[in-house]
Formats: C-alpha cells, sequence, structure tokens
C-alpha cells in the first residue's frame, strides 16, 4: 500500500508545482508587460515639435512644446548665441542671451524628417524677448537662443498635459 502513495503523492506534487508555476507566469507576465512598455516610453527620444511665445503684464514667455517626456532642460546666459555644428553667429539683435537646451531630445523622428514646426528665426517686439531662434537639432541635443535688450531675470517651469517647457522673464508692469 505503502509503495502505491508515492506515485500519487508525486503527482499531486507535480501539479501543485506546475499550478504554481502557472500562476507566477500569469502574475509576472501582465508586471513584465507594464514596467517594458514604461522604460520604451522612457527611452524613446522626446520630440521637439514647436516654440513660440507671449507678452504678459509682468512677463514675456517663451513655451517649448513637446512630444513624449520633458528632458532634462538647461537654461543659462550667453555671451552670443551660435548655431550648433557650425559654430556660425545667429542674426539675432540683443546685448543679452539665453540659451536653452534640451537633452535627450530632437526636432526630427527616426527616419529623419523634420517634426519641428516653430520658427527657426523670429524677431519679436515684445518688453523684454527681442527674438528667439533654434540655433541646435544635433546628436540628442535641441538648442533655442533668446534675445534680449537688457539683462532677463527668468524662471523655468515645466508642464505636463500636454508636455512643455515654459521660461517667464520678467519685466516691469506694461498694463
Amino acid at each position: 500500500m505503502r509503495h502505491l502513495l508515492r506515485p500519487r503523492r508525486r503527482r499531486i506534487v507535480a501539479l501543485a508545482t506546475g499550478a504554481l508555476l502557472t500562476a507566477g507566469l500569469a502574475l509576472a507576465g501582465p508586471a513584465t508587460a507594464a514596467s517594458a512598455a514604461a522604460s520604451t516610453t522612457r527611452t524613446q527620444t522626446p520630440l521637439v515639435v514647436n516654440a513660440r511665445w507671449g507678452g504678459h503684464c509682468t512677463f514675456d514667455r517663451i513655451v517649448i512644446d513637446l512630444q513624449g517626456y520633458v528632458p532634462t532642460v538647461n537654461v543659462s546666459p550667453v555671451s552670443k548665441l551660435v548655431y550648433d555644428g557650425s559654430g556660425k553667429p545667429v542674426p539675432l539683435a540683443g546685448k543679452y542671451f539665453l540659451e536653452i537646451r534640451l537633452n535627450p531630445a530632437a526636432g526630427h523622428d527616426d527616419a529623419g524628417q523634420n517634426v519641428y514646426q516653430g520658427p527657426r528665426l523670429q524677431k519679436i517686439y515684445l518688453p523684454k524677448l527681442k527674438g528667439i531662434a533654434m540655433t541646435g537639432d544635433y546628436e540628442g541635443y535641441v538648442t533655442f537662443g533668446a534675445a534680449f535688450d537688457t539683462k532677463p531675470a527668468y524662471g523655468v517651469t515645466v508642464l505636463h498635459n500636454p508636455e512643455r517647457v515654459v521660461v517667464d522673464v520678467s519685466h516691469p508692469n506694461v498694463c
């Protein structure tokens, strides 16, 4: 009788092990798919699709519109604006300049087609902001330059839904 219990016990253990493995795979499947989807979303290079601006009573605003997540943004004063790659000067009048650099980012898709629909070089006549230019879309960096007649005091904000970077440059109330 004892020898009959062993094969039966082995079958029960084998069935239980199979059931546990199946349950474990079923539970791991969606989590793995979700984490793979999250990592795919995060690894695709964000696309810069537009740059726009607006004047308000106490500040001028630059907005950079994105598809995907918001990359690292660095805004810094520079002594002059130059085009990435060539180093040629950007023809925007001004005495003070800000460089807005996004990385990783692209203004083109994987096929090399342009997705950026904003201005390449634009004179602007706001109280503080006098011009904006896209100065680079090169090796994972998208760069913009902004021109001012007086030293800009600025703040940078990241907004979501839709994804965008906002640079506000303060000025005295004009309203």
